[in-house]
């Protein structure tokens, strides 16, 4: 399965200070940012959630053939099923979730709200992340741009609050692609930095290089 851009830059952005005990992947696919996170941590637990079978059997094998091997896990089950279960929780949680739908806004704001939360179960994972995250832990997530207002409203109703956000476009002239955002229980006015990938095509800028040239064999 190829790697996206969207999961190295989560997996390098995520803020590992205080070093975690125990993280949490939500929708691990190829196990990309487990296996970030254990480059990156002395976390003694790496755990990871997929649900698709041959996702879930990539995933298994990178972790096998890892030098990390022995701190990763995947669990095969769907994230209801997960946070019904598990009564341990977690001191980062990760997660790059699918996008379903992104073009519906209208003038309405409420409307768009409940639409929002039918096209992308948003809802559905902040209520299992709330349950999974210990109180002092941090959540990372990856959304489309345009979401970002709408999941942190999502959020804070369910008091989770952001701590920083990462706002990314892919070239200077281009629009806002993607929002990196930190939540925890801790209510504060979030860190908002921004970041261009490239000035042209295949030529890095030095904020991109820098955020992600551990994960790369050539940057």
């Amino acid at each position: 399965m190829k790697i996206g851009t969207d999961s190295v830059l989560l997996g390098a952005w995520a803020n590992i200070n205080p070093h975690p005990y125990s993280t949490l992947d939500i929708g691990a696919g190829t196990g990309i940012l487990s296996l970030m996170l254990a480059q990156r941590t002395h976390a003694e637990i790496i755990d990871a959630l997929e649900i698709d079978d041959e996702a879930y059997e990539q995933c298994v094998e990178n972790f096998e053939q890892s030098d990390w091997g022995d701190r990763l896990f995947c669990y095969h089950a769907s994230l209801e099923e997960f946070a019904e279960e598990i009564e341990d929780t977690y001191d980062l949680i990760i997660c790059n979730p699918p996008f379903y739908k992104e073009d519906y806004k209208t003038e309405n704001s409420q409307r768009d709200l409940a639409r929002f939360s039918d096209a992308m179960p948003f809802d559905h994972l902040i209520k299992s992340v709330v349950k999974l995250l210990s109180d002092n832990g941090k959540f990372n997530v990856i959304i489309p741009f345009k979401e970002e207002s709408d999941f942190i409203e999502i959020a804070k109703n369910h008091h989770l609050f952001p701590n920083r956000i990462l706002q990314v476009k892919g070239s200077p002239k281009s629009e806002f692609k993607r929002s990196l955002l930190e939540f925890s229980f801790e209510e504060n006015s979030p860190q908002i930095d921004t970041l261009i990938i490239e000035t042209a095509r295949h030529e890095y800028t030095e904020d991109y290089i820098n955020l992600t040239k551990d994960f790369y064999i050539k940057m």
